[in-house]
Order: C-alpha cells, then sequence, then structure tokens
C-alpha cells in the first residue's frame, strides 16, 4: 500500500465506495459517508478564507457529527485540529491556546459566549455557520498541495509535569503508519459498528475515528450522560449493536461495578480493546463471562507514540499470576526494553523503560522544545545515524514468554480514571492557591484514589471548590490532607509513598 500523505483520504476513499454508508450515528440522528464528507468540504471551505492553513484550530464542542466534520474540516483547510473539553478550566484554557500561539477558534452557538468570555479578545468562529458556507473547490485543492505526511494532523494536550499541560502533536503519517496496521491485525470490517466512549481530545477515540473511517464502519458516539447510567449505557450499545468497544479500563469498569454485565447481553459485541491503565481482574472477569464468544486486548501506548504500540489478545484459560501481559508490538514500530545504562534487556525476570521508536512516533510538544528534547531522543543503540525514539517513562518486566508486564512509572506521572496525570502539575495547582505552602499528591494504587497532602493555613473544606477552576474534573483528588511537614527521603526530597504510608495504612477504613 502507498503511504498516505493525509488521513482525509481513509474518508474520501469508504466514501467512493460506499457513499451511503453510515458514517456516523449521534444523539441527533444517523450521517452517510457522502454527508460527513461534504460536511467536512464545507467546514474546510470556510476555515481556509480564514487563512487556517498551516496553523491550528481549537475545536471546543460537545462530541458530535458536527464536533468530527469541524476536525476533518480543519483538515480539509490544510490545518492541524486541537479539541478541548469544552468544560475545560479557563486557566487551562488560555495556557494552550497560549502555547498554540495564533490558532483559529470554533465553538457551537450554544457555548460560544463561554468561550469568548474566557478567552476576551480571541474571534470565535461558529460551527453551525461554518457548515452554512460555500464549497470552494479550489481553495480545498489548494490547502491540500500543501499538505505533507509529515505536517501535524492534530494536537492533543497531556498533564505536564511542570504544572502545565503539554501540547503532543501527531502528525498525518504518523496517524495512518498505526491506523493501517490496527485495522489489518484486528480485521476490522465495513460491517463493524465501533462504539465511541472516549472524549475527542483523549487519544483513545483516535482509534475509533480513523479506524472506523478506513474500513468504511459506522461510528456510534455514546452520549458522555450515559456513563453515569451504567444500565442505560449497556440499553444503548445493545440498541445500536455495536460489534466493537475500544474503550477506556475505567470506563469498561463503570459497566462490571455496577453488575449491569450478564450473559445474553451485547450479543452483537465482537471486539472489547481496552486501554488507560491495568484492568482490575474481577472486572476483566465480569466482561468475559458476559461475552463468550468476543476478543478481548489490552493495548498499550502513551500518545507520544500514537495510540498504541503493544497488544495482548486475552487468553481466557490463563491465569496471569505476573499480571496481565501488554504483549509484543505493533507491525510499524519497534518497543526497547532499556537498563538504566540504555543497554537491551534481554534476560526475562528483569525491568527495563519501555522506549518506543517507528513512523508513529509524534513529532513532540508544541512550543516545549525543553521537554521535547528530554522523552523524544536519538536512539541510544544506534551511534550511526538519524534514529529519533520515545522515552516513555514506564517500567516494565521482560518474561520468559517474551510479553512485557508493566510494572509502573521512572517518574511520578500516573494513570487515574484512564487519564493520565503528572502529580506535579496537581501539586502546583494546589500551590497557586492562597494559604498553601507547600503540596504533594500521591496516588493511593490499591484504593484507586488520588490524595492530597499540603502544608498552611488554608481551609481544607473550601480547597475543591478552589481548585475547580483550574484542575479538570479527572485531575481532582478524593482527599485533602493538612499536614504540619512533609517525610522526606534519603534524597532530600519529599516521601510521598511515606505520606500514604502514615494517613492512608493499608488497615485503615476505606472512607478515611
Amino acid at each position: 500500500m502507498l503511504s498516505r500523505t493525509n488521513v482525509l483520504t481513509y474518508l474520501e476513499d469508504s466514501t467512493r465506495r460506499n457513499p451511503n454508508a453510515i458514517a456516523v450515528i449521534d444523539e441527533s440522528g444517523t450521517y452517510t459517508y457522502a454527508r460527513l464528507l461534504e460536511d467536512t468540504q464545507h467546514v474546510g471551505s470556510a476555515l481556509a478564507r480564514c487563512g487556517a492553513c498551516g496553523s491550528s484550530v481549537i475545536i471546543m464542542l460537545r462530541k458530535s457529527e458536527l464536533a468530527l466534520a469541524c476536525m476533518l474540516g480543519t483538515l480539509q483547510a490544510g490545518a492541524c485540529y486541537v479539541p478541548i473539553d469544552t468544560s475545560a478550566p479557563t486557566h487551562r484554557l488560555r495556557h494552550m491556546a497560549a502555547t498554540l500561539g495564533n490558532a483559529l477558534v470554533v465553538a457551537g452557538e450554544k457555548n460560544a459566549d463561554a468561550v469568548r468570555q474566557a478567552l476576551p479578545g480571541q474571534e470565535v468562529l461558529i460551527a453551525e455557520e461554518l457548515l452554512r458556507q460555500p464549497v470552494d473547490t479550489g481553495a480545498l485543492e489548494a490547502a491540500r498541495s500543501h499538505t505533507l505526511s509529515c505536517d501535524p494532523a492534530y494536537v492533543m494536550f497531556t498533564s505536564g509535569s511542570t504544572g502545565t499541560p503539554k501540547g503532543v502533536a501527531v502528525s498525518h503519517g504518523a496517524i495512518a503508519s498505526f491506523v493501517d496496521e490496527f485495522v489489518r491485525i484486528f480485521g476490522f470490517t465495513s460491517e463493524d459498528r465501533f462504539a465511541n466512549q472516549a472524549p475527542f481530545d483523549f487519544d483513545i477515540s483516535v482509534k475509533d475515528v480513523y479506524g472506523s473511517l478506513a474500513v468504511g464502519a459506522t461510528l456510534v458516539l455514546v452520549p458522555r450522560e450515559l456513563f453515569m447510567q451504567p444500565q442505560a449505557l449497556v440499553d444503548y450499545l445493545e440498541k445500536n449493536q455495536v460489534t466493537v468497544m475500544v474503550w477506556a479500563v475505567a470506563a469498561l469498569c463503570i459497566a462490571s461495578a455496577y453488575h449491569v454485565l450478564a450473559p445474553g447481553r451485547l450479543q452483537s459485541v465482537r471486539q472489547v480493546l481496552f486501554s488507560g491503565e491495568v484492568i482490575p481482574r474481577k472486572h476483566l472477569d465480569a466482561w468475559l463471562r458476559c461475552l463468550p464468544d468476543a476478543r478481548f486486548v489490552n493495548l498499550y501506548g502513551p500518545t507520544e507514540i500514537t495510540c498504541n504500540c503493544l497488544y495482548h489478545v486475552v487468553d481466557r484459560t490463563a491465569a496471569y499470576p505476573q499480571g496481565l501481559p501488554l504483549g509484543r508490538s505493533f507491525g510499524h514500530c519497534e518497543v526497547l526494553l532499556l537498563d538504566e545504562a540504555d543497554r537491551l534487556v534481554t534476560e526475562p525476570g528483569r525491568l527495563g523503560e519501555l522506549v518506543v521508536r517507528g513512523p508513529s512516533v509524534a513529532l513532540g510538544y508544541v512550543g516545549n522544545p525543553e521537554a521535547t528534547g528530554r522523552s523524544f531522543v536519538q536512539n541510544p543503540l544506534n551511534g550511526l545515524y538519524h534514529d529519533r525514539v520515545y522515552r516513555t517513562g514506564d517500567l516494565a518486566e521482560l518474561l520468559d514468554s517474551g510479553d512485557l508486564v508493566f510494572r509502573g512509572r521512572r517518574d511520578n506521572q500516573i494513570k487515574y480514571m484512564g487519564h493520565r496525570i503528572e502529580l506535579e502539575e496537581v501539586d502546583k495547582a494546589f500551590e497557586d492557591l492562597p494559604g498553601v505552602q507547600r503540596c504533594r499528591c500521591a496516588f493511593d494504587a490499591r484504593r484507586q484514589r488520588l490524595r492530597v497532602f499540603f502544608e498552611g493555613t488554608a481551609d481544607e473544606a473550601a480547597l475543591p471548590r478552589l481548585v475547580a477552576d483550574t484542575l479538570p474534573a479527572s485531575m481532582r483528588p478524593s482527599s485533602i490532607t493538612r499536614v504540619d511537614s512533609m517525610p522526606l527521603n534519603k534524597n532530600g526530597k519529599v516521601d510521598r509513598a511515606e505520606l500514604l504510608r502514615t494517613y492512608f495504612p493499608t488497615k485503615s477504613k476505606e472512607g478515611r
């Protein structure tokens, strides 16, 4: 297959094959491939007239066909899209907009005023109005001619260790290299119906969007509200006859935790692919019992390598005493396990850092050359020519089988509720509040809780309300505790583990 220079060709090819096939189902209705393509052309023409080519476009829309049309329409205009949660705190939104520079902003009729208030002086384009603009074939062709496979297609912001989010820029070529392999390995077809769980600003959604477009399948956009109604969620999936679920572990656990899974339910589902964190065995078993004939796959990979680099097909007969493996690498990339001296780990039982190389490695962090230089580096095993790799910071153990098992983080970055969080960002948000002299948070892995500890005079009861202006819901702690002083480790740094042991010992009650 010829390499793709633009991921819009997935949509265009599937439209040519079957223009009347259903591309998207959302709360408003169904949309064919022909309609989706036409919508992207209207949006792209309007954005091109606004000078979008070569720049970035912030998309602040509720998950819908309209949002998808604006994202892909941005690509039609020769720009890269930046999906941002409509509920993002103002401080965070302003930082992301400043990082992007002269980005255009697209919002909906219902939230445009709120976005204008959050970004004073910024022109906000209305998505519904963009759809009504005429298609300018010449402008679209000109934009396409300037787009290369190495150009960014999207930017997604992740938590940053300096207390500010980092924007990961991912190219057209990186998406294509992953999606082509993803589709090949798991055999998706035009008959599939993908149940999209993840928000568009979470890179799990990239697999749904481009996986379905690549084969001409249907993308079913599951309303966010249903994840607070487990029974209604399962009913919705059945009503829409979904066949593929590419979900975060936290989302799968919602259904299994509330015991709405039972044999005979969700019988149209043939594949469940999960990622984001280690799935608890009891939750996995509940899903396996519910879907005895479905294939379950554990996926691994950070945003910086474009979705995933490792996969493991769950063996229903295996006990996995050492933990569910991350598996083996996809064919488009290579995953290295390097020890502290950057030597390749080849002996089973040893730990190392996961380092990824290949065409799906991201371009880097937007406007942050220092962070880019720390994580996107020359392959330490290759001193002969330029060979860029991404250091994930994740530790893994090599098993006798050749598989890899996740063994934690090198630093203070964690996975919480399916989101990647760096503890320092939470620390900084609290330390910026009045009355907080120092803050350190810690992840209580046993209870799956994020705990905050602080020194100072601030009112503990008032802090959750104050920090809500800075931190998104996924980064807010389960508990806030004032301490007289922070325990230190032998290196003179605050010992986060000791904080947990002192204030939340193993035998303490959950409600503490």
